[in-house]
């Protein structure tokens, strides 16, 4: 069951499109909760709301906050006329968009014509943490000329308007067009699958490059098969039906405690080493001593280098263009500087992508 509790609002913390966090008294305590203004209207100081409390009192780390359910101030408006497709369907929080692809979208009928991305590359990466690295060495190396779509998943966060991030490199002009699809929503265009996720991209977006990624948060179990991160093959596949190259983002660390994760992460192993049917070509960063050979060890234990094309890059400059954009970026609370490897791995898609689009 879902622990629901009433709050009032005592401060608003900070507000960016769509989202508002704030602080509640709930229980006798001031407590930290997200409003999606999108879905629960705005909040002001005083406002009485309902409250999801239940990842806080579980001690979750994903979706490890209170969200506001309904706001007892605030009486709701009628949503937009215009589209039909309901996401996070069938609960109590269903949101109706305007989907790319259905007939009321100005852009149903190009997206009724378009078959291919005409070998377009696309990122395939796994964790939220990786689209800013690789995003930076698109926009360094293509010196801002290439239009660059971010594709989110719904293997995590579900609103786009969580991650601050994509905020961020938006303002920048890192990436040019967002596209939820899945369940997730809140992106410049909304799509019902990766697949037409994908030529909306290519055919609306008009981007020359896309990196797909899920939101803020991962949902990992440590067993071979129970975790979200699995999607990175299926990325592989659907662009390899769509006529896209793939590029995938090798998860690698040497900062992480946890031995399934050292070196190249068994995520990695079993998202490309099983589960992507399609040839593609995996980034790989320049490594030195035991650590190359530990990658390359698993990299081979794993079927990964017989089944798809390592291509090793120098992904510093990705790194360099990270710093330059003044944008600090963290994956599982650990810094470029605590887990350097990681961010590189991100970082050569972006470089070998870059390579594809100046061939």
């Amino acid at each position: 069951m879902i622990r629901i509790r009433q709050g009032e609002v005592v401060k608003i913390l900070a507000q960016r499109p769509e989202i508002t966090e704030i602080l509640v008294n709930v229980d006798g305590r001031h407590q930290r909760a997200v409003n999606y203004d999108h879905l629960t209207g705005t909040v002001q100081v005083g406002d009485t709301v309902v409250l999801n409390t239940t990842a806080v009192h579980k001690k979750l780390g994903t979706g490890g906050s209170h969200f506001v359910m309904a706001n007892l101030n605030q009486q709701s408006t009628d949503p937009p006329e215009a589209g039909h497709i309901m996401k996070l369907r069938y609960t109590p929080c269903q949101v109706k968009v305007l989907s790319v692809e259905e007939d009321d979208s100005p852009y149903s009928q190009v997206m009724k014509q378009i078959t291919s991305l005409e070998g377009m590359p696309v990122v395939a990466a796994t964790l939220h943490s990786m689209l800013p690295a690789a995003a930076a060495a698109l926009h360094r190396l293509g010196r801002g000329r290439w239009r660059v779509a971010y594709i989110m998943t719904d293997g995590a966060a579900l609103p786009i308007a969580l991650s601050s991030m994509v905020k961020l490199l938006k303002e920048k002009k890192i990436i040019h067009h967002t596209i939820t699809c899945g369940h997730a929503f809140g992106g410049d265009l909304e799509a019902v699958n990766i697949y037409s996720a994908l030529l909306a991209a290519k055919a609306v977006a008009k981007a020359d490059v896309a990196v797909v990624a899920m939101g803020p948060g991962i949902v990992g179990t440590g067993s071979k098969y129970g975790y979200t991160g699995l999607e990175q093959g299926q990325v592989v596949n659907a662009v390899h039906t769509l006529g896209g190259r793939a590029v995938a983002v090798p998860r690698i660390s040497f900062a992480d405690r946890r031995e399934r994760h050292r070196g190249l992460s068994h995520h990695t192993g079993t998202a490309l080493g099983d589960v992507a049917l399609a040839r593609c070509t995996v980034a790989l960063p320049r490594l030195e001593g035991e650590k190359k050979a530990l990658v390359e060890q698993q990299l081979k234990t794993s079927g990964i280098s017989e089944k798809h094309d390592i291509i090793e890059v120098d992904a510093t400059p990705a790194i360099e263009a990270l710093r330059e954009a003044g944008i600090n970026v963290t994956t599982m609370g650990r810094t470029i500087e605590q887990d350097r490897e990681f961010f590189l791995a991100a970082g050569a898609a972006g470089v070998v992508a870059a390579r594809f689009l100046n061939k």
